[in-house]
């Protein structure tokens, strides 16, 4: 059986080499699918889009979720997430640079399982996703 995979929700080019980085660095083997916005989110996690013919009955087994989105912020994504029964429980990390009070509070209402602030320099941004990747992959017991 092979390893789910991670979906990286991220429209920063910069963030999302690095994040890619500091996985295979951390020898983290999991397929990481990449999407850039809001909207094409939900179309890979349920199929619809440019996604039409993905099998979704294979969830992600996490979703690395940036806030500041087009289209659909990552609050709006977070909802829809949370309200439909075939994702309810996939574990989503919020990994934004946002440290406003506000998008914390609104993040831990809507359902998400941790919020990660990204850390500038890349060895602290590398130790972060290490660290995500070995609890939330290795570490906590998924349904």
């Amino acid at each position: 059986m092979s390893k789910k995979a991670i979906l990286l929700v991220e429209d920063n080019p910069d963030d999302e080499e690095l994040t890619l980085r500091s996985l295979k660095q951390s020898n983290i083997l999991n397929d990481v699918v990449v999407v850039h916005d809001g909207v094409e989110a939900l179309d890979y996690l349920y199929g619809s889009g440019s996604y039409a013919n993905r099998d979704t009955t294979v969830t992600p087994a996490i979703i690395l979720l940036d806030l500041k989105l087009p289209r659909l912020n990552g609050i709006e994504v977070l909802q829809r997430i949370r309200a439909e029964p075939a994702t309810k429980l996939t574990p989503v990390v919020v990994l934004t640079s946002s440290s406003e009070e506000e998008d914390v509070v609104a993040s831990y209402t809507m359902g998400a399982n941790s919020y990660v602030r990204k850390p500038v320099k890349f060895p602290q941004f590398a130790a972060a996703v290490k660290q995500l990747g070995l609890y939330w992959l290795l570490l906590n017991q998924a349904t």
